[in-house]
């Protein structure tokens, strides 16, 4: 079997094609590409992979391109941290996906799924694939400039490029300005997270951080990860050991 791995973390692309060396039955050969450019010069050049393993946001663009630009109608199953949207989209458009960070169990799910997905996958899959540049294009397009806040009595508009980070304190939402302000704003963190697009992190439950405001990440003894921000804030806040990887990932893109 000859499978195909499009990932620009190292160590996430390694983690990958270990497991799957392990979970493939029979002779297997694994192809390690780390970019659009790497990925569209190597498939002009080769013969198809009998299987795709995507991530979707590369170094330097969307792996949706590459297979617009190569035609390719093998079946890919995307390895994905995106949000409901996105996998909603994945549905619609007959397209399979795992979430990081993935495991064992649901790389083993996928495999499964290989042959359904060699009998669904079809000569016109460049073009979904055309629709889903687009629309994760138009979406990023979209993302809100500003965010509207009570503030006294009046409803301002605070640019989304001056806040640091929206955070929940007794259960009420808030945000905080790189110049130190609070405001309160009219959505609650569910929405400000789809609002603010691919420059800000869920953390946890409680704070939704923008990338200018991590100086660094600390290591714990409990494997979680402990955020250091660029600005006073009285809260620690903390990854999960599960979700360490995708933050990493979205760290290093941001």
């Amino acid at each position: 079997m000859n499978i195909v791995i499009i990932e620009d973390e190292r160590v996430v692309a390694g983690d990958l094609e270990a497991t799957l060396t392990q979970l493939v039955r029979g002779p297997v050969d694994i192809t390690p590409l780390r970019s659009v450019k790497e990925s569209i010069a190597w498939f002009k050049a080769n013969d198809p992979p009998d299987l795709i393993f995507s991530d979707i946001q590369l170094g330097d663009g969307l792996s949706f391109e590459i297979f617009v630009a190569t035609g390719i109608t093998v079946p890919v199953i995307f390895c994905t941290a995106y949000d409901e949207y996105a996998l909603e989209a994945f549905k619609a458009n007959g397209i399979d996906y795992i979430l990081k960070p993935f495991t064992t169990q649901t790389l083993e799910q996928a495999l499964q799924r290989y042959e359904r997905l060699k009998r669904t996958f079809s000569t016109d899959q460049p073009s979904r694939y055309e629709a889903l540049l687009q629309l994760m294009t138009d979406r990023e397009a979209q993302r809100a400039a500003s965010v509207l806040v009570h503030h006294q009595d009046k409803i301002i508009p605070i640019k989304v490029e001056e806040i640091a980070l929206f955070y929940l304190e007794k259960e009420v939402t808030r945000l905080l300005t790189f110049s130190g302000k609070t405001y309160f704003p009219n959505k609650n963190l569910d929405e400000l997270e789809k609002l603010t697009g691919q420059y800000f992190f869920r953390a946890n439950r409680q704070f939704l951080i923008c990338r200018k405001a991590i100086t660094d990440v600390s290591n714990s003894f409990s494997r979680k990860l402990s955020i250091n921000l660029s600005l006073p804030f009285k809260e620690k806040i903390t990854i999960s050991r599960e979700k360490a990887p995708v933050f990493l990932d979205w760290l290093s893109k941001a």
